[in-house]
């Protein structure tokens, strides 16, 4: 929809984006704009076109052309682009950082953080000579060999979130672009600038044009991606909703899908564990990113005895938290994406001490100066199942604290969550560890480690309602999901042994 939050005299003086097509800008055609805010400030610093289903279908037919002659380029060449496509980010890590400071509201060490984890997966995705290797076996039958092979789908599309502008957009295309996919990414209109900042690199970097796509948009853009039959496969990380509707629709459409939904993150803190250092993991955790992660540490489950003295540590830490605009030097969390956002995210608070629990610190009580979408931290305590801030994903600064009687009730707390994504269980225990890593029902699992984000020769993805489709991201799994895989069985003439055999082919 064409936004109309602020006076069109105000829009008028701030810069209109572009999508990216061919190896170039390109201005929207549709009329239609969304603002971008400073999140810091709460002005409108620029206007992202929304594209028309007739502007989606033009980007496919251009991608659909770049990816005849990218799947054919030799697997050097395609890790050479790679290559230098890594140098560059890692030299201009700081224009980057920039941008989402400007645009998400990121202080400069998480911006610098989600640069650098996204910079792992293009590391990894220049060793696609060697990820792309088939099977061989030589005389399957009498002269006759089998081998197997990995080619890439055509055009794929990603769908990413406005928390992490430049590490999930990494997350999915170095891996697509690797194994020879023509890649579309359509970011989020929140904070759209480190699209085209990586869409320039990749120019730079020497990737034919056309191979990568920018497309801004919001509803409409999406589902004509999905519904569109020259995209092979679809990517998307955001809501558990949202996922599941982008995987119905984009299945029915006769697409490959990934869709990663949301969260409810729990830390399990059993007795013995050491205060100080959970206190400090549950904070790190809970609150970096303004807790617009969808790993973040959300419910502490504390075990026993251990609850009164873990909520005063972590009470005790929080003061010294310094909460403000992200280009300020020594800033430790930046504002929320929107003023709508923040709004939602505060109600929370009210409703949890409506619902019986305990608010030890109420991040609302903080004053900010300027129109920024600022929220302090908040801690609540004896927050029950039934409570809504417990139910939903609140995805902010709010951490919520349970109590439980023993191990088990706790384990059985997070086994019935709806969701499944990250967890973490902090103990001396060996014993403890290696049984909740063996029993707890959650795909991404840490031990005295809160945010267990698996480095990117792993991948990453939950269970349960945090994840729609049968293939996690990146790493070995966005490998296969790339592409699809081709046997051959091969025979040589030899006209000597040549015959008619209607009979069910035979292997001895």
């Amino acid at each position: 929809m064409t936004s109309t939050a602020e006076p069109s005299t105000q829009q008028a003086a701030v810069q209109t984006l572009t999508h990216w097509l061919s190896g170039a800008p390109a201005e929207g055609t549709s009329g239609r704009t969304a603002p971008v805010y400073n999140p810091a400030t709460g002005q409108v610093q620029a206007l992202v076109p929304l594209a028309s289903r007739a502007e989606v279908d033009h980007a496919v037919e251009l991608a659909t052309a770049a990816a005849r002659s990218w799947r054919a380029a030799p697997l050097g060449k395609r890790a050479e682009v790679l290559f230098r496509f890594r140098d560059l980010l890692d030299r201009r890590r700081e224009d980057l950082a920039r941008i989402l400071t400007r645009e998400h509201g990121k202080v400069h060490a998480d911006a610098l953080g989600e640069i650098a984890r996204g910079i792992e997966n293009v590391e990894y995705a220049c060793g696609v000579p060697n990820l792309l290797k088939g099977g061989y076996s030589e005389q399957a039958s009498s002269g006759v060999d089998v081998y197997s092979i990995q080619q890439p789908l055509g055009v794929v599309a990603g769908i990413t979130p406005f928390n992490f502008p430049a590490m999930v957009p990494l997350w999915m295309m170095a891996n697509a672009l690797a194994c020879g996919n023509a890649f579309i990414l359509k970011p989020s209109e929140k904070d759209p600038s480190a699209s085209l900042f990586l869409a320039e690199l990749l120019r730079e970097a020497g990737l034919p044009d056309g191979v990568f796509s920018v497309v801004h948009g919001d509803k409409e853009a999406v589902d004509a991606l999905l519904e569109h039959p020259g995209i092979a496969a679809v990517s998307f990380v955001g809501s558990t909703p949202i996922a599941r509707s982008i995987y119905q629709k984009g299945t029915a459409h006769g697409k490959r899908v990934q869709a990663l939904g949301g969260a409810k993150n729990h830390m399990l803190v059993l007795p013995d564990a050491d205060v100080g250092m959970a206190a400090d993991a549950a904070v790190s955790a809970a609150y970096g990113s303004a807790g617009e992660r969808c790993m973040a540490i959300s419910v502490l489950v504390a075990v026993g005895g251990v609850g009164d003295a873990l909520v005063s540590a972590i009470q005790e830490r929080l003061p010294a938290l310094k909460v403000g605009p992200g280009d300020q030097p020594g800033n430790e969390m930046g504002p929320l994406i929107t003023r709508e956002h923040r709004d939602r995210v505060a109600r929370y608070i009210e409703s949890a001490r409506g619902q019986g629990a305990t608010v030890v610190v109420d991040g609302r009580e903080q004053q900010f100066d300027g129109d920024g979408f600022f929220l302090g931290v908040s801690l609540l305590d004896h927050v029950t199942p039934e409570m809504d801030a417990y139910q939903d994903e609140i995805f902010g600064p709010v951490l919520c604290v349970v109590r439980a009687n023993s191990y088990d009730e706790g384990l059985k707390l997070i086994n019935e969550n709806q969701y499944g994504n990250g967890t973490a269980i902090f103990t001396r225990d060996g014993g403890a560890a290696r049984r909740f890593q063996f029993e707890v029902e959650v795909g991404m699992v840490g031990i005295n480690v809160p945010i267990p984000v698996p480095v990117a020769y792993y991948s990453f993805g939950g269970w349960k309602a945090s994840l729609f489709g049968d293939s996690h991201m990146y790493g070995p799994e966005g490998i296969k999901f790339y592409t699809r895989s081709k046997v051959v069985t091969s025979r040589w003439p030899d006209p000597a042994s040549s015959k008619v055999d209607l009979g069910f082919p035979q292997n001895r």
